[in-house]
């Protein structure tokens, strides 16, 4: 987003989760086009000479708005969730609240980094959400993506059981937006990757893919990543198989430009007396789309620095907990030139998202 979202009545801050402002308790909707906040009276609005409703799903804390032409009372984030618990599983609604919370600040990071978004209900393979409770099925759901929808298990938006899952795997960091980011790397590489000599490029980078997932899965479970992993992958799990090495190299590309797009919206910046090692000031950019990978990777160095310091003033384990060896840094510049080479426009993004032949059942 280019500025903080505030409320358009008395300009305090808010949450990209609201649904009213905490200081003057105005109802509030988002608008995805103009990446802000506008204030709704009777469950709408009008932005530049159209009217725009509140989502269908705003009882379940849903505070996107969707334009009157719209194929569905839906917005664009609701429209992607192909699967969810049943109307009176009123505990596992409860819980997608939480993870479609995540969804739309990922859906809204790639909207800012221009890449496209075609729905499943609009092409064979589209981007589709299948979010499911283990709790209410009484069985194990299987986190993944497959032919382009993302299955995710909403009993993980417990904290408990997903640090209790993050210890058992030895991961330094597990949250629901860090899964999605995950699982949506999958989907964008067959987006992105479009002619042989990238597919070259990557396989190059990553290893080929066409290798059998299935042994490498058994693999994986059965020794562990392998010795000395740390000197060539952002993670254990990136070890197991070309795919996920993407996977988890594109949600790091993600973690990365949406904590310094934050950053460089507050206005936090690192002054160069204070870091002592620098000439000049570390100012965070909005977008690096037109800076190369090194000015990003240099300025995140900085910054998760001070970051891991605020944390551990309030008790916390590091914000960041990874370093980023040469091969990685070199996996992430992949990831940069694949994004910044995708962009489309806001207004195109919409648009393809919302062209629809039929709602689906």
């Amino acid at each position: 987003m280019s500025s903080q979202p505030r409320c358009p009545h008395c300009r305090a801050f808010v949450y990209l989760d609201a649904l009213v402002c905490s200081n003057c308790t105005a109802e509030l909707g988002f608008h995805i086009l103009t990446r802000q906040f506008h204030g709704i009276r009777n469950g709408r609005v009008v932005i530049d000479g159209q009217t725009w409703y509140t989502c269908s799903n705003r009882e379940w804390d849903c505070n996107w708005l969707v334009w009157e032409d719209a194929p569905a009372g839906r917005c664009f984030s609701c429209r992607l969730t192909r699967t969810r618990p049943a109307s009176n599983d009123t505990v596992a609604l409860e819980k997608l609240v939480k993870v479609e919370e995540a969804k739309r600040r990922l859906l809204l990071q790639l909207a800012d980094l221009g890449l496209p978004i075609v729905g499943w209900d609009v092409k064979k393979g589209g981007l589709g959400f299948d979010l499911i409770s283990s709790l209410s099925e009484g069985k194990p759901v299987m986190i993944g993506h497959a032919n382009g929808i993302i299955t995710i298990d909403l009993a993980e938006s417990l904290d408990d059981r997903r640090e209790a899952l993050r210890v058992k795997l030895g991961e330094p960091y597990r949250t629901i937006l860090g899964h999605l980011r995950h699982e949506v790397g999958h989907y964008f590489q067959n987006v992105l990757l479009t002619d042989d000599d990238l597919w070259a490029r990557c396989r190059e980078i990553f290893g080929d893919e066409r290798a059998s997932y299935k042994d490498a899965i058994a693999r994986h479970y059965k020794f562990g990543a392998p010795d000395g992993w740390h000197e060539s992958f952002i993670s254990e799990y990136a070890t197991m198989h070309p795919w996920e090495d993407f996977a988890e190299t594109f949600a790091h590309y993600l973690h990365l430009t949406g904590t310094l797009q934050t950053a460089a919206a507050i206005g936090i910046h690192l002054d160069a007396a204070v870091t002592s090692m620098r000439d000049t000031d570390v100012v965070p950019l909005v977008s690096y789309e037109d800076e190369p990978i090194q000015r990003l990777l240099t300025d995140w160095a900085w910054m998760s620095q001070a970051f891991n310091r605020i944390n551990r003033a309030m008790g916390f384990g590091d914000l960041y907990p990874f370093d980023l060896v040469e091969p990685v840094r070199r996996k992430l510049a992949f990831m940069h030139d694949i994004v910044t080479k995708a962009p489309l426009t806001v207004e195109e993004q919409y648009a393809l998202a919302l062209t629809v032949q039929e709602e689906p059942t």
